[in-house]
């Protein structure tokens, strides 16, 4: 007799791979049919599925509730500015090097805010991105509380003319949303991964398992921390200007994102997708609409919450057991040739 097989891939992930290809493809060919609104919506698009990755990482994985993640956005803008005026790099070098040196000061900020737990964690962050704008706004050169615009010559580094300009931001965008969504997944592939999911059902068991809790969520939160400085720097790289409150703002970086990620399914790879179109659906319909588009976004946050607090996709996936990102294991038996 036949003994049973464990596999990760089902048929609908493999479809979705294709599926994915294929859009991947038609995306990457945008500048060729998209006008320059539409790229520069899908670039917004991309970017803040990036963030949403990220935070969902840290908060769905490892169970950083993180309200302050707007700390490394703005880092990572500002490096992009001080980087290319006063460094001289190229503005795609000056981000990655933005993502490094936020990784490196992830590592001081994480040993102070580790002590917090559960809802002082989350102030805590908060706190740290306060102290980050406060302190950005002091730095005169960069322009102070009244922010700084990007030089013309190294706007021109990006692309001589502006259509290459917005079609090279529009490929550094979705070049940046698949290398995140590749990274989380082989990461939560990976024995790190594997630890992690442990510390998202029980830290206790986790624990017990041996698996070092504290080690595992610092190693999230620089890698985090690094992503985000990156896609702030794709951000204001977009913008071409940068200020204090822009930089560091809550709701932007934080708020919308959580929402994101609470509406698509927390703790899954894909929420934060269906989640950022959910939200664009929303404020592109709505935004025309002022403090209304804002309440419907909460009415819509507290429905789900209340009807499906595993998200969207947690409804999808409980009714027709369906995983896109093979991520969790499943036995297969193998049929008996009789029928029997």
């Amino acid at each position: 007799m036949s003994m049973p097989s464990v596999t990760r891939a089902t048929p609908a992930s493999r479809a979705a791979l294709f599926i994915g290809l294929v859009v991947l493809v038609v995306l990457a060919l945008g500048p060729y049919w998209a006008g320059r609104a539409d790229m520069r919506l899908m670039s917004e698009i991309f970017l803040y599925l990036a963030l949403a990755c990220i935070w969902n990482l840290m908060a769905g994985y490892a169970g950083l509730v993180s309200v302050g993640q707007q700390a490394f956005v703005g880092f990572g803008g500002y490096m992009l500015f001080a980087l290319t005026i006063f460094g001289g790099l190229h503005p795609v070098p000056a981000i990655i090097v933005g993502g490094f040196l936020a990784a490196a000061l992830s590592i001081p900020i994480a040993t102070l805010i580790f002590r917090l737990k559960g809802a002082y964690f989350a102030i805590g962050t908060w706190v740290v991105a306060e102290v980050f704008r406060l302190s950005f706004a002091q730095i005169q050169s960069l322009g102070g509380g009244s922010g700084s615009s990007l030089p013309v010559a190294i706007v021109k580094e990006i692309g001589a003319k502006k259509a290459t300009r917005e079609a090279n931001s529009y490929w550094l965008a979705l070049g940046a949303a698949v290398i995140v969504l590749l990274a989380v997944y082989f990461f939560l592939r990976s024995r790190r991964g594997l630890a992690l999911t442990a510390i998202r059902d029980s830290e206790v068991a986790a624990s017990g398992l041996g698996i070092d809790i504290w080690r595992t969520k610092l190693e999230v939160y620089v890698i985090a921390s690094a992503f985000t400085a990156i896609i702030g720097g794709l951000i204001f790289l977009q913008k071409l200007r940068i200020s204090p409150d822009a930089a560091f703002s809550v709701n932007d970086w934080t708020a919308f994102v959580i929402f994101i990620v609470v509406i698509g399914g927390i703790g899954t790879l894909e929420g934060p997708i269906i989640g950022t179109l959910v939200f664009f659906a929303l404020r592109e319909t709505l935004a025309d609409f002022g403090t209304f588009y804002l309440m419907v976004l909460g009415l819509v946050a507290i429905v789900v919450m209340l009807k499906a607090p595993k998200g969207l996709w947690g409804l999808v996936r409980d009714r027709f057991d369906l995983e896109l990102f093979p991520l969790s294991y499943r036995v297969r038996f193998p049929k008996d040739e009789e029928g029997s």
